[in-house]
């Protein structure tokens, strides 16, 4: 009989399948991998097969389930194998290797018969087959629920980052573009000069924040970032002109260093800019001795 072939050589059945996960790369069987996996599976395998030899049908499908998990209600099988697939995700393995774990056993089974010269009963291998069937349907499911779970959970997080990264540049667009208005409504400064085009650029950064809010799939479907060259001396010479805004109202001083007119840039204008214009705005607000910034390119 299977089930006292089982029972009998549990032991050197488990040890075997060990072996076989050994064999493969970047795997190693251990305690936490094996408690809901091959143990708990021969022994449900096992009474299942006792069930079968002794005429208790239902008690033969409340171990393992019905044929393709046609059972509404779970069997034993199926719960234990669902805890195996999660369990295996936890750990780091792959959906194959869920499978093999046990293939693994079935191998093992095989092998160990043919070594003993121990004949089964067709249906003893019928009962085989189906209970690795339901286990196997049961661990990857689970797998790939539990992992499909996961990636959610990711992609909510990277989505919450971007979203904070782009309030973050929006408040410092806001901020310097008050700080220009400011300036410009005491009327000691013309709106066609230095402060008017920090304003003005801080609006279309503003804009470009927003346009770049509700275009983020051109950035994930295939568009990209816009890439373009520019002068790099232009680039900083807005930085500057909103951190000489931003730093007296913090209570610093800001300086830049000149930069060669000649030099160009190839990258995404806007992106450049938002990166300066975030670690300006760190800077002039950071608590120091001595409360003065330097930009040096």
């Amino acid at each position: 009989m299977m089930h006292n072939f089982l029972a009998n050589n549990r032991a050197d059945l488990i040890a075997r399948c060990k072996a076989k996960v050994a064999l493969r790369p970047e795997r190693v069987a251990t305690e936490e991998q094996l408690q809901n996996g091959i143990p708990m599976f021969l022994d449900q395998l096992t009474r299942t097969l006792q069930a079968e030899q002794g005429g208790e049908s239902e008690e033969s499908v409340k171990i393992s389930g019905h044929s393709a998990g046609t059972t509404l209600e779970r069997s034993e099988m199926a719960i234990s194998a669902t805890a195996h697939g999660k369990e295996m995700l936890a750990l780091g393995y792959t959906v194959d290797q869920v499978v093999h774990d046990y293939g693994d056993l079935c191998q093992s089974i095989t092998d160990l018969a043919c070594e003993r010269d121990a004949p089964f009963a067709v249906d003893e291998f019928r009962t085989l087959n189906r209970c690795l069937d339901n286990a196997v349907a049961d661990a990857v499911t689970e797998f790939s629920f539990a992992k499909e779970a996961v990636l959610a959970r990711r992609q909510t997080l990277d989505a919450n980052e971007r979203l904070g990264s782009l309030a973050h540049e929006l408040r410092n667009a806001l901020s310097t573009a008050n700080l220009a208005l400011r300036a410009l409504e005491a009327g000691t400064l013309p709106v066609a000069g230095a402060t008017g085009t920090v304003l003005k650029r801080s609006l279309t950064m503003l804009g470009g924040l927003i346009d770049r809010a509700l275009s983020e799939v051109r950035y994930t479907v295939g568009g990209g970032p816009k890439h373009a060259i520019f002068s790099l001396a232009a680039l900083i010479a807005e930085a500057k002109a909103g951190a000489d805004l931003a730093a007296p109202a913090q209570g610093c001083t800001f300086v830049a260093a000149d930069v060669d007119p000649l030099l160009g840039i190839y990258a995404d204008r806007d992106l450049i800019m938002a990166a300066v214009s975030n670690l300006l705005d760190n800077a002039v607000k950071l608590p120091q001795p001595t409360p003065h910034v330097t930009l040096n390119t």
